[in-house]
């Protein structure tokens, strides 16, 4: 099963918040296992699923129990991104919302947003976490602000939530997070939804172009392309993780398992900009981090879980990619729960 990532953007804009709140951003990078640098690398996709350890750092970091509603408040307009240009160049609100649902994967892998209209008002349905973030209620109240904050900004603030459901309970006061979210809340519900006046759908775009809008689709369907590309090095790294205690990582086996020739699966990673030694030293790399960090693992026992033959193959490789012997890792990393070493 392909891993699912979600833009490096939405970790951009977190981090703003949490620097307007005064979080000590500094303290939670250290327990996530990477230095604040890590939030501006270029063309970034963290996993889906490490929302859940994330915001539970930022919780116990923050020490505010609503750290998600309170920095969804903060969180700057998403600008500067292709979706944001589809929504401006097409002719109505409506229209950009039903573009942007055919390139919703450059925001994240997990999303599944939809659309309808009952009565007079129009809902999105915010399938936009996997079923083990989905009801994780830092990240829907922060997602859904962040949502709002951007359908403001392209409408020079003429948007505004009727109602927002949560699939998640409320264990705290309801009256403080409607007061926060400006609009009538509803916990425990079968889906997140974000309902709006309908007629927000006809709200012309004073920006509308439409040679304009067709460059952008152009450009948003390039990027949709590339990360499709870049797929087939999610599937080569789960059969690496399968093969690895049995010595037999090798292109060819690699193809096999995956039912297409090496010759193929050497192109294909070419195209996703890569090769099969890069991921498999990458793989290597990123388990053997882990398991030093967040283990008491012999190192032999890392050497075979990782793969390697003989103990100095794999502390001259370690040794190469980090700069660091594994034992000094070890020390320097021991105790963090390195979430990102998924990353």
């Amino acid at each position: 099963m392909q891993e699912l990532r979600d833009a490096g953007v939405m970790l951009r804009l977190i981090y703003e918040a949490m620097k307007k709140k005064g979080i000590d951003t500094d303290a939670i990078f250290s327990r996530l296992g990477v230095d604040e640098s890590y939030v501006f690398t270029d063309q970034l996709r963290t996993p889906h699923n490490a929302q859940l350890y994330f915001w539970q750092v930022v919780e116990d970091v923050s020490g505010d129990p609503d750290v998600g509603l309170h920095l969804g408040t903060l969180l700057p307009a998403y600008k500067g991104q292709v979706l944001e240009y589809l929504f401006l160049s097409s002719p109505t609100f409506g229209e950009g919302l039903r573009r942007a649902q055919n390139y919703q994967r450059l925001l994240s892998d997990a999303a599944k947003t939809d659309f309808l209209i009952e009565g007079d008002e129009a809902c999105m349905v915010l399938d936009t976490a996997s079923d083990e973030v989905r009801r994780l209620r830092h990240f829907n109240e922060c997602f859904v602000q962040g949502l709002i904050t951007f359908f403001k900004s392209i409408t020079d603030g003429n948007f505004y939530p009727s109602r927002i459901e949560f699939e998640h309970d409320c264990n705290r006061s309801e009256a403080h997070v409607k007061e926060v979210l400006g609009c009538e809340v509803v916990f425990g519900a079968e889906e997140n939804r974000l309902y709006f006046p309908a007629e927000m759908l006809s709200h012309a775009s004073p920006h509308a172009e439409p040679e304009l809008l067709a460059l952008h689709e152009r450009f948003a369907s390039e990027q949709v392309a590339r990360l499709e590309k870049k797929d087939i090095v999610g599937q080569v790294e789960r059969i690496v993780a399968e093969l690895l205690d049995s010595g037999e990582v090798t292109l060819d086996a690699v193809a096999e398992r995956l039912g297409i020739k090496p010759r193929t699966l050497r192109t294909r990673l070419t195209e996703a900009e890569t090769s099969f030694n890069q991921v498999l030293a990458d793989f290597r790399y990123r388990l053997a981090r882990q398991l030093l960090a967040t283990t008491d693992e012999s190192i032999d026992e890392i050497v075979y879980l990782t793969g390697f033959s003989e103990p100095s193959t794999f502390y001259r490789a370690f040794k190469r990619w980090s700069n660091m012997t594994p034992i000094e890792y070890r020390k320097t990393a021991q105790g963090k729960d390195a979430m990102v070493d998924a990353m």
